[in-house]
């Protein structure tokens, strides 16, 4: 299981308006700069999180993007839903014999990806924003927030 560049990007987009809140609204070009994303993919998934009602758009001199609810509203399995990407388990879509063992195994699978998807929906911006500071802080990294 591993993001693709959409959830990766989708995530560092939504951390930085997470630290941006109450400033302002950030532009594109900003937050592309600050999180090293190509700003056409990231305006791409801009409006996909929009759409989902994640973020909000501004318009104007000074416009841009900020995030519509608390960060501890807004949770992970909500934000890879909006862009579309998903962590679940794939299983092989060849048939399976009747052997007890695959089906052992393709039981499991299934449960396991059922109890990633419950993680991914309880766990919110806000913790994921806190564990990152932690992470630098350990490193004794500056207050600078590049994802």
């Amino acid at each position: 299981m591993k993001l693709t560049a959409r959830g990766r990007y989708s995530i560092k987009a939504m951390l930085d308006l997470a630290l941006q809140r109450g400033i302002g609204p950030s532009s594109v070009r900003a937050i592309a700069q600050r999180q090293n994303i190509p700003m056409p993919y990231l305006e791409k998934l801009l409006i996909a999180l929009r759409r989902a009602g994640l973020v909000e758009s501004l318009r104007g001199m000074y416009g841009g993007y900020q995030l519509a609810r608390e960060p501890k509203d807004i949770f992970l399995g909500e934000i890879l839903q909006a862009v579309g990407e998903s962590l679940a388990v794939v299983l092989p879509t060849s048939t399976m014999d009747d052997r007890i063992e695959d089906w052992v195994t393709s039981s499991l699978w299934k449960r396991l990806s059922q109890k990633l998807d419950e993680a991914l929906n309880q766990i919110s911006l806000e913790d994921l924003y806190f564990d990152a500071r932690s992470w630098q802080a350990a490193r004794g990294q500056d207050s600078s927030f590049i994802i």
